[in-house]
């Protein structure tokens, strides 16, 4: 008995150490897995949060490089606004793809604030409404020589037509958008508006000059700046004429808005300062009852700003124009000169021919700036004494 009760502690023991075994073995190899799924955790964990600094630091250098890309687009678009607001006051080019419609309405705007935020020297808009060819140019560009800070030039002639002229010319590129014009009809008050409005566009011009390609100049670029910049006048014909080519060529379809004692007539070649252009530009219902009354026999380029005018502006002009022309001859066209007309005494008796004519609150002797009808075969003759009476 004793023996079998040693083998039976033998076989216990053995069975203790066994299971001791088994639990070391289970514990180890819990301990093993806690541990590969710790370290499986803390990879993860490492993993995300480089995964988020990462996306972080992407993050932030996006909205660097969105910064970046802002305050570049804002410093552009600062440097565009400033060159759209010098664009705007000072257009570089009398090109454009505006309609009639919109160009004169842009043309009509009217600055209310007298703070200017800039400030421009007074210039002269010439424009020159053409049937083609300019055959007194060498003559203007000698005129206009050493004052292109004085004046804009600006040319409207048939659409399918262009001037072929050196860069250095002050007439280059000059030509507005322009339309078909039939004498004796509204498109020839079509195409001054359309001058007037494309001049107006530039907010430096202060007086406004409409010459043909038969004007010339009888006084020197000094004289004729200052001439119409000192002026408080502008320098539009306008007078009642009793005739059946004055009150006679009146539509009674035009009342109430015009009454016949309103009617006026006067030269085509006007010369505006800047207010009074803008008024022209901007009406609508006036010019609208010319457009549709006023047919041949009535002609609305000599009737038009002259009345309208008369009716609402008539202190601020003169009731003159400053272009001279002989109509002395009679019939539909003044006369016209050519080469054997031109003598120093025929150019001194239109620059002063004895009469006085009021500007401002005096007298003065000098009437006319300009002349007309005058064809090719005077230019030669002309540049030979330009020099000599008309001081260019």
């Amino acid at each position: 008995m004793g023996r079998n009760r040693d083998e039976n502690n033998e076989k216990h023991a053995g069975l203790l150490r066994l299971a001791q075994a088994l639990s070391f073995l289970v514990v180890f190899v819990a301990g093993v897995v806690i541990g590969l799924t710790t370290t499986s955790h803390i990879n993860r964990t490492s993993y995300t949060i480089s995964q988020s600094n990462q996306q972080k630091q992407q993050q932030e250098q996006v909205v660097v490089v969105n910064d970046n890309n802002n305050n570049k687009k804002k410093k552009e678009d600062e440097d565009e606004c400033v060159f759209d607001f010098e664009t705007f006051l000072h257009p570089t080019t009398v090109n454009h793809s505006m309609s009639d419609n919109e160009v004169l309405w842009r043309a009509s705007l009217k600055p209310h604030n007298q703070n200017n935020p800039f400030t421009t020297i007074p210039k002269i808009a010439f424009m020159f409404l053409t049937r083609g060819p300019l055959p007194m140019l060498p003559l203007w560009e000698r005129f206009f020589q050493g004052h292109s800070h004085l004046f804009n030039i600006y040319i409207h002639s048939p659409p399918a037509f262009s001037l072929n002229l050196s860069s250095s010319s002050p007439f280059h590129n000059r030509n507005i958008p322009s339309q078909d014009v039939s004498w004796g009809t509204v498109t020839l008050a079509d195409a001054e508006r359309r001058l007037l409005a494309n001049a107006l566009l530039d907010f430096s011009n202060q007086r406004f000059v409409l010459l043909s390609e038969s004007c010339i100049p009888v006084y020197n670029f000094p004289t004729v700046y200052r001439y119409l910049t000192d002026s408080a006048h502008t320098f539009v014909e306008s007078y009642d004429d009793p005739s059946r080519y004055g009150r006679g060529r009146y539509s009674r379809s035009m009342l109430p808005d015009i009454q016949l004692k309103h009617w006026r007539k006067g030269s085509q070649w006007f010369e505006l300062n800047r207010a009074l252009a803008v008024y022209i530009v901007s009406d609508t219902h006036y010019y609208s009852l010319f457009r549709k009354y006023c047919k041949p026999a009535c002609y609305p380029d000599e009737h038009y700003i002259p009345t309208f005018l008369n009716m609402f502006h008539g202190s601020h002009n003169s009731n003159r124009t400053v272009t001279w022309v002989d109509w002395s001859m009679g019939g539909p066209h003044p006369a016209t000169y050519g080469r054997v007309n031109i003598t120093i005494s025929f150019i001194q008796a239109i620059r002063n021919n004895g009469t006085l004519c009021r500007y401002n609150s005096d007298m003065t002797s000098i009437c006319f700036l300009f002349a007309r009808k005058f064809d090719h075969t005077a230019l030669e003759p002309l540049l030979n004494l330009s020099s000599q009476v008309m001081n260019f």
